[in-house]
């Protein structure tokens, strides 16, 4: 199969899995890169129109071992007809479980052909200076490797003479899921003392969960915890302290230090 163009689909609130389907992307050496980034609310409503032409490259982060429920619900909007995918879940080197087996079954639902997998490990969410948990990554051996991944993903659709002819993709997981951690009403404070109200954190939160007005406000169960608003606020005024998520942030940056690397499933 000839490939000119590559379309990477990510729903990514703290950039990183945007960052490793870059890197895929220029592994693959095809200058035509576009974007549908599914992040936005706007991205809960939007029309993508049917997508036939070039492969995509799909990637989410993982919470809980899950796709998250906001990224599933987007991914859900996409039609496509027997477009080769390629399926990245980024996770926070504890473990990415039913994730991938997960984002196989959305794709193919939504008329992809998954041809290749991979999960790499991204700085967790809850991850801080004190109890850091994945720090630094994916930092430039990730990259290196996100780039070879993406060298082997073209080399495996130019050898196809037609996308029927690729073999099932098989990923770990188990189906049916493991069951969703309930959701809490809990969600990132703001110290109002360093605040400036600049509205970068609801800027970036992709449920609308943060207003800004004299104060800074958050629907703690509309909050997906993914962080975006503590690791973008310019001045440090949010952060993440409730005790729940402090205790499972301790439990992480204890019992996962062992540096974990990329699977790939090609």
């Amino acid at each position: 199969m000839e490939i000119s163009a590559v379309k990477l689909i990510y729903f990514s609130p703290t950039q990183t899995s945007k960052t490793i389907l870059e890197a895929i992307a220029g592994g693959m050496g095809i200058g035509a890169v576009s974007h549908i980034d599914l992040t936005p609310p706007d991205a809960a409503t939007r029309d993508f129109g049917e997508l036939t032409d070039e492969p995509a490259v799909i990637g989410v982060p993982v919470y809980g071992g899950r796709v998250p429920v906001d990224a599933k619900e987007r991914l859900k909007r996409l039609k496509a007809d027997k477009t080769p995918a390629v399926l990245v879940v980024l996770y926070g080197n504890r473990a990415f479980e039913d994730a991938l087996l997960e984002l196989k079954n959305l794709a193919l639902e939504a008329g992809f052909i998954p041809v290749a997998g991979a999960a790499f490990i991204g700085e967790h969410s809850f991850s801080s200076a004190g109890m850091p948990i994945a720090e630094g990554r994916p930092d430039a051996d990730d990259m290196a490797k996100a780039g070879d991944f993406g060298k082997a993903v073209i080399e495996k659709i130019r050898g196809l003479k037609q996308i029927n002819d690729v073999p099932a993709l098989q990923v770990p997981g188990d189906d049916p899921h493991r069951e969703r951690n309930k959701p809490a009403d809990i969600s990132p404070s703001t110290d109002e003392d360093v605040c400036v109200l600049c509205g970068t954190c609801a800027s970036v939160c992709p449920t609308e969960a943060v207003t800004v007005d004299e104060i800074v406000t958050t629907k703690g169960l509309e909050c997906i915890l993914c962080c975006a608003c503590v690791k973008n606020c310019p001045t440090g005024a949010r952060v993440m302290n409730a005790p729940p998520i402090m205790k499972i942030a301790e439990w992480l940056s204890t019992n996962f230090k062992e540096r974990k690397e990329p699977d790939i499933f090609i």
